[in-house]
């Protein structure tokens, strides 16, 4: 089976906040699934309360991205 990482590789990464940064749904790149969008702040998992990020999850593959809002990058 071909490209079976449980996470997404660093160009599928890259495709993925591209998406976002432009104000798209992203599509996992796997399977080409609408991502849903799941805000973290306020403290959530142990953040402080000044850093917004958003998960972003495939229901069908369940991989999933965080990364920070305002830098617009990974973790």
């Amino acid at each position: 089976m071909a490209n079976a990482h449980a996470q997404f590789e660093p160009d599928e990464q890259k495709a993925i906040l591209a998406q976002a940064a432009a104000g798209e749904k992203p599509l996992c790149p796997r399977d080409g699934t609408p991502m849903t969008r799941r805000s973290i702040g306020g403290g959530s998992f142990g953040l402080g309360y000044a850093r917004r990020r958003e998960w972003l999850i495939c229901p069908e593959c369940r991989r999933s991205l965080i990364f920070d809002l305002r830098r617009g990058t990974r973790n």
